[in-house]
Formats: structure tokens, sequence, C-alpha cells
């Protein structure tokens, strides 16, 4: 475990001696049965990336009901609104996303199979939403005032190709966020603090087609996609920072004996760099082009082969330093109720984005244990997940400063 500075350790300490910090902190595990019941219910409303709107309208209303005020659905979905605080402190989100990687029509109805909940969503991120939840039922209970004020709410689009879309407009369109937290399933110890930031094109090969046999020589659209991918296929890139690449979809063609009209891939690169990014995606966009040239110059025929690039996702990398104020509440709220502090390895979550642009941010385990994640296998087990709720309230106290016990940890930009 990295090590703690010693004022903020102290300064979660006092927190958790805090009366009113504790009764917040009993009741999330007295709620715990509730946060799984309003977990189900979330998830039984379908939310497809692009397709938010419903679930957004039910969570809006969930918010009001909290006595959360300023509640705004966004021009793309978001729903967010603000428990103020008590002075001139700082501003921090704290939010779930709401859409699944699921399609519309997939059954979503949560089965209770040997204690843990069955459903597509449940824990990712329908934990997340409930955890949100909860912890305004917390602070409501307790009558806790912080002296920073409290965005909270849910982002669309976190999922595949929704590209962060959600967040992404969250920081363009206001410029009063201090740092930013997260929640998504795991459990209490971890904590995500570098981004992986990733580009996705959709590549579509077209020309004139014809018959296999009398069009021979004719620049086929599939043999260019062939020479594209066994191009890409070939790159070395980095084990640190890691960079990845993949075509992880194809298509096209229409019979065994037909030169295809067109050819379509789908490739997504990753790195936890972005300079590393930008090599690698330099290098593919070379490859992606080169292989219709070189598929026009070896065949005899008029008729040639272009190619279409399409960005279909664009994410930003980004790092911070494990010593930033608000990793290491993080990790003090995580040690005081128990845990060993975990700092995970880059991923890609809705934290990329504050991250890149410079703005503290963490993405935190909302508790329990969870699995089958983006499969309709899924699963999450209530047992003792009201821990990651409690680290999460740890940490936001801490952050915003509460009551008379505390100044916000983190600092206003």
């Amino acid at each position: 475990m990295n090590a703690l500075k010693l004022e903020i350790v102290e300064t979660v300490k006092e927190l958790a001696k805090d009366e009113k910090v504790k009764e917040a902190l009993d009741f999330l595990k007295t709620d715990n049965d509730a946060t799984t019941n309003e977990q189900i219910e979330l998830t039984g409303i379908e939310a497809p990336t692009f397709d938010e709107w419903t679930r957004g309208k039910a969570y809006k209303e969930k918010l009001q009901q909290l006595g959360v005020q300023e509640i705004q659905v966004d021009e793309v979905g978001n729903v967010f609104g603000i428990r103020k605080g008590t002075g001139k402190g700082p501003s921090l989100v704290l939010c779930a996303h709401l859409d699944t990687v699921f399609p519309a029509g997939t059954d979503v109805k949560a089965k209770w199979i040997d204690g843990k909940v069955y459903a597509p969503g449940i824990a990712d991120d329908g934990r997340g939403l409930a955890v949100v939840l909860t912890i305004l039922r917390a602070l409501n209970f307790a009558d806790l005032e912080m002296k920073g004020d409290l965005i909270i709410g849910a982002t669309v689009g976190e999922e595949g190709l929704g590209d962060l879309r959600g967040v992404k407009h969250l920081f363009a369109a206001r410029d009063d966020i201090d740092g930013f937290i997260s929640i998504e399933p795991g459990t209490p110890e971890r904590i995500t603090y570098l981004a992986t930031g990733s580009k996705r094109y959709s590549v579509t090969y077209k020309g004139p087609g014809g018959h296999s046999f009398g069009s021979f020589g004719t620049a086929n659209p599939v043999h260019a996609l062939g020479r594209a991918i066994a191009g890409i296929s070939v790159l070395e890139t980095p084990a640190e920072p890691k960079t990845t690449y993949n075509v992880g979809v194809i298509s096209g063609g229409t019979s065994v004996n037909t030169i295809s009209e067109s050819a379509k891939m789908i490739i997504d690169l990753r790195s936890n760099s972005e300079e590393e990014l930008a090599i690698l995606d330099g290098k593919v966009l070379s490859i992606l082009r080169q292989a219709a040239t070189d598929e026009n110059s070896f065949r005899e025929k008029s008729g040639e082969v272009t190619v279409d690039i399409e960005l279909v996702g664009n994410r930003p990398a980004g790092s911070q330093s494990p010593e930033a104020d608000i990793v290491q509440t993080s990790m003090a709220a995580a040690a005081e109720i128990g845990f060993e502090p975990t700092l995970e390895s880059a991923s890609s979550t809705d934290s990329n984005v504050p991250i890149n642009l410079g703005i503290p941010a963490v993405t935190l385990g909302g508790g329990g244990d969870a699995g089958g994640f983006h499969t309709l296998e899924e699963y999450f087990d209530p047992t003792d997940a009201h821990f990651g709720a409690q680290k999460i309230l740890l940490t936001v106290l801490g952050l915003l400063g509460c009551g008379k016990t505390s100044e916000p940890l983190l600092a206003k930009r």
C-alpha cells in the first residue's frame, strides 16, 4: 500500500468519530437491503446506451424525493442536481452511469439464486446508481452538513460507443467542478485513479464489385480489408505504458462467388498514455489507407477500392499522482473501515474525462461481490455491500469538509 499522508488520515479518523457521521455510517448498514431493492428496481428499467431517457426520468424523481435541489436533465440526458454546502467550499461530483451494454428487449427482471441477484446490468451500473441514493439518504438521516457543494446524479453514454458522451458534456457545460467521483461495481478497497484512453474506428472499403470469375482482376474491398488487418496484426506496441489494438468486428460480402462491393471492420485502439495512443493511431490510419492503395495497384481492371474511416469513439487517457488528495482521501477512507486500499491499474470510466483535464477524480467500488459483467449472467451479492457505501461517504465528507469537524481536503480550482 502506498504511504498515506498523516494529515489526511487524521482528518478521516476525526470524521469517523463524529456522532452524526457515525449515525450516517450506521444508517448505510441498516439500509443495505433497501439499497439492494432499489438497485433491482432501477435495473428493471431498460437503459441501452443512447436510450437512457426512461431510467433517467425515474432517477430524477428519486433525487427530487431526497431533497436534491436544482435538478436538471441536460441536452444529452444527464440527470444532476445539487446538495448545497454551508460555506465557500469546493464542488464535488458524485455520480454513476445510467446506461447498460444490453439492447432493448433484454430480459432485465431480477432473479434471486443462492443469495445472489441475477440480472443484466444489476452490478454495472445498477450498484452505482443505488449507492448514490443510499448516500443521500444517509446524509439526510444524520442531518449532515458539508462545507462544499455536492453535485449529484447520473450520466449517460458511459458504455461502449456511448463514448463517455455524458461526462464529456458535463465538463463542457460547467466550469465549477473541483473534483469528481464515479461509482462502479467493485469491492470497497478498489480505487481507480488512472485513465486508459481509446480510439475506435468504423472502417469501410468500397469497390465496384462483380463476379468472382468473370470480373476477376477487379479491386476487391474484402481483400483490401484483409491487407489492412494483416498490417495491423503485426504492429508492436509497448508493454508499459500498456498499449493495445483489436479488430473486433468484420462484415461484408454476399456470396462465395461475388467480388463484394463493400467490407467493414471496427477497430479498438487503447493506451494508458495519450502519446502512445497518438503514435498507434497514426500507424493504424496509415495502414488503412495503404491497404486500399496496394489492392488497387495489384489489380488490372478499372474501378478502384476506396476507404471510409469514421472515428466512432475517442476516450482520453490521463494520469494523476497517487499523492493527490482525492486519491489519498479515498485510501484513508477504505483503511478507516478496515480494508487494505488498492490502487488499481488504469481503466476506462467516466473519470477519464476529468483526469485528462487535470481535475482530481477517482472511480470507487460500490461494495458487494459481483461478476458476469456485460453478460446475461451478470450477478450481484449484497452481503456486507454497505462497506462500499461507507467508504464513499467518508471520502465525500473528507473532500467537502463536514460541519465543525473538518475542513475540506479538496482544493477549489
